[in-house]
């Protein structure tokens, strides 16, 4: 790949499509990550809490060793039925691992609650996965839209003291390069406490104080005995980085494991017992580069990504978002 190629988005890594289905009244929707000729996957489970499909598959040991899709989706458990759409929908195309009598897509995903914004009772299904697939795969190249779209329809951030004091969140992206090395994040940031921005620390959206005006300290707010949590799991970031490194399967596997790291970077408190934050890694083997190097650079960018969903999105179902408070220093809680 040369080196001057401009990459701004996920939907710009040759070999990479991507879309999103977003139901903007119900309040959830899903965002899938397509590389028709095949990629090496891996993945990284942290939270206690994963609604997620086809994880087993990614492990180093296991036989399969190429992986055509990632679906993010909200809908928490319900929403795993859009891989489902995605992988017919592959199938339409002709796109799978060649079984001798059929060939199977490999899709594999991951869920967040977002089921309190909305209509509950609406969740990504079959159609919603088709559809986001087949608008991939006629995509122009064009930036993946972020903010309010897609697995970040729904999101929210700052539930540590319930949900009047929460924050709209979203879909975010990020792209990084070293030399002809790139790796692209996307992420659906749900969080249950708040997000930062990895580079400086300065605090973006989280638990607000209980005039709703600026950011509590959360931290205090956890400590304090404050939180409430009235709904259980309600939480979950999900994420999928992309690179054009040449990886194997248990490579890409550390590549997940140093990514996972940028959650601490950005959102605390993360991995606790009611998320499930999970990380996926697609690398499309044209360069090759150290591994390190790669985990270090999809670390910075998955970072980046989480901090772009909390600033990209917007108010929506009564949550305020980051754009609707006046810059401040954290208050007490």
């Amino acid at each position: 790949m040369p080196s001057q190629m401009t990459i701004e988005s996920v939907t710009q890594v040759p070999g990479i499509l991507a879309a999103h289905a977003t139901n903007e009244v119900a309040g959830t929707g899903c965002t899938v990550i397509l590389c028709p000729a095949g990629a090496t996957g891996g993945v990284d489970v942290r939270g206690g809490a994963p609604a997620t499909r086809e994880t087993d598959l990614l492990r180093p040991e296991e036989t399969v060793d190429v992986l055509h899709a990632v679906v993010l989706s909200g809908g928490s458990a319900y929403g795993l039925s859009a891989a489902c759409g995605v992988a017919e929908e592959l199938e339409r195309h002709d796109v799978g691992l060649d079984v001798g009598v059929a060939k199977v897509p490999i899709v594999s995903g991951a869920c967040l609650f977002d089921l309190a914004c909305g209509d509950a009772h609406v969740r990504p299904g079959v159609e919603d996965g088709r559809a986001a697939c087949a608008a991939a795969l006629a995509g122009s190249g064009d930036p993946l839209p972020r903010g309010n779209v897609g697995a970040g329809t729904g999101c929210t951030v700052g539930k540590l003291a319930g949900p009047g004091r929460a924050m709209k969140s979203g879909l975010g992206e990020d792209v990084e390069r070293a030399g002809e090395l790139v790796c692209a994040a996307v992420a659906a940031v749900n969080a249950c406490g708040d997000v930062r921005d990895p580079d400086t620390g300065e605090k973006i959206s989280g638990v607000r104080t209980e005039d709703g005006r600026a950011l509590a300290d959360t931290l205090e707010v956890l400590l304090g005995g404050y939180a409430q949590m009235p709904l259980e799991r309600t939480n979950t970031t999900i994420s999928c980085v992309v690179t054009n490194a040449r990886l194997t399967k248990a490579q890409a596997t550390k590549v997940a494991q140093m990514a996972a790291d940028a959650y601490a970077h950005a959102i605390s408190p993360t991995h606790t017992t009611n998320d499930g934050d999970t990380v996926f890694v697609m690398a499309t083997g044209d360069v090759a580069a150290p591994v390190d190097v790669v985990g270090s650079l999809a670390t910075r960018a998955l970072g980046r990504a989480i901090a772009d969903g909390a600033r990209q999105a917007t108010a929506a179902y009564g949550y305020p978002s980051a754009r609707d408070l006046q810059p401040t220093s954290p208050k007490a809680v």
